[in-house]
Protein backbone atom coordinates (compact mmCIF):
# COMPACT_ATOMS: atom_id res chain seq x y z
CA UNK A 1 0.00 0.00 0.00
CA UNK A 2 2.95 2.28 -0.24
CA UNK A 3 1.45 5.32 -1.89
CA UNK A 4 3.42 8.28 -3.12
CA UNK A 5 2.07 11.78 -3.37
CA UNK A 6 3.33 13.96 -6.16
CA UNK A 7 5.61 16.61 -4.73
CA UNK A 8 4.37 20.15 -5.11
CA UNK A 9 6.64 22.18 -7.34
CA UNK A 10 6.81 25.74 -6.10
CA UNK A 11 7.45 28.56 -8.52
CA UNK A 12 10.95 30.00 -8.57
CA UNK A 13 9.70 32.87 -6.40
CA UNK A 14 8.04 30.64 -3.80
CA UNK A 15 9.77 29.72 -0.55
CA UNK A 16 7.26 26.91 -0.01
CA UNK A 17 8.85 23.51 0.75
CA UNK A 18 8.19 20.41 -1.34
CA UNK A 19 5.83 17.85 0.20
CA UNK A 20 6.48 14.17 -0.31
CA UNK A 21 4.50 11.41 1.36
CA UNK A 22 7.02 8.99 2.85
CA UNK A 23 4.88 7.02 5.28
CA UNK A 24 1.18 6.21 5.33
CA UNK A 25 -1.05 4.44 7.83
CA UNK A 26 -4.51 3.46 6.60
CA UNK A 27 -7.25 2.13 8.88
CA UNK A 28 -10.28 0.66 7.17
CA UNK A 29 -13.58 -0.48 8.61
CA UNK A 30 -16.00 -2.96 7.14
CA UNK A 31 -18.88 -3.43 9.57
CA UNK A 32 -17.20 -4.23 12.88
CA UNK A 33 -14.05 -5.55 11.15
CA UNK A 34 -11.10 -3.14 11.30
CA UNK A 35 -7.84 -3.49 9.39
CA UNK A 36 -4.78 -1.25 9.61
CA UNK A 37 -2.08 -1.15 6.96
CA UNK A 38 1.03 0.91 6.44
CA UNK A 39 3.24 1.80 3.51
CA UNK A 40 6.59 3.42 2.91
CA UNK A 41 7.73 5.50 -0.04
CA UNK A 42 9.53 3.08 -2.41
CA UNK A 43 12.52 5.40 -2.81
CA UNK A 44 13.07 5.52 0.94
CA UNK A 45 12.64 1.77 1.22
CA UNK A 46 15.40 1.26 -1.37
CA UNK A 47 17.80 3.34 0.74
CA UNK A 48 17.29 1.33 3.93
CA UNK A 49 19.62 -1.47 4.91
CA UNK A 50 17.99 -4.86 5.58
CA UNK A 51 18.42 -4.24 9.31
CA UNK A 52 16.80 -0.81 9.09
CA UNK A 53 13.95 -2.22 7.01
CA UNK A 54 13.35 -4.91 9.63
CA UNK A 55 13.34 -2.31 12.39
CA UNK A 56 10.83 -0.12 10.49
CA UNK A 57 8.67 -3.19 9.81
CA UNK A 58 8.65 -4.16 13.50
CA UNK A 59 7.84 -0.63 14.68
CA UNK A 60 5.12 -0.05 12.09
CA UNK A 61 3.57 -3.42 12.92
CA UNK A 62 3.22 -2.17 16.50
CA UNK A 63 1.85 1.19 15.31
CA UNK A 64 -0.84 -0.39 13.14
CA UNK A 65 -1.79 -2.76 15.98
CA UNK A 66 -2.21 0.18 18.38
CA UNK A 67 -4.14 2.33 15.90
CA UNK A 68 -6.32 -0.58 14.75
CA UNK A 69 -7.16 -1.63 18.32
CA UNK A 70 -7.97 1.94 19.34
CA UNK A 71 -10.20 2.44 16.32
CA UNK A 72 -11.93 -0.87 17.05
CA UNK A 73 -12.49 0.18 20.69
CA UNK A 74 -14.03 3.44 19.54
CA UNK A 75 -16.39 1.53 17.26
CA UNK A 76 -17.63 -0.68 20.08
CA UNK A 77 -18.34 2.42 22.20
CA UNK A 78 -20.19 4.18 19.38
CA UNK A 79 -23.99 3.71 19.46
CA UNK A 80 -24.28 4.03 15.67
CA UNK A 81 -22.77 2.30 12.65
CA UNK A 82 -21.90 5.54 10.89
CA UNK A 83 -18.33 6.34 9.91
CA UNK A 84 -16.29 8.84 11.80
CA UNK A 85 -12.87 10.01 12.79
CA UNK A 86 -10.71 7.98 15.14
Amino acid sequence: MAGEASPRKPSSRSKEPLDTEILTVHVEREGQQVSAKWGLNPRLKEELTPEEWQEVTDIMGKVTDIVGKRFSEMLTQSPTETGGNA
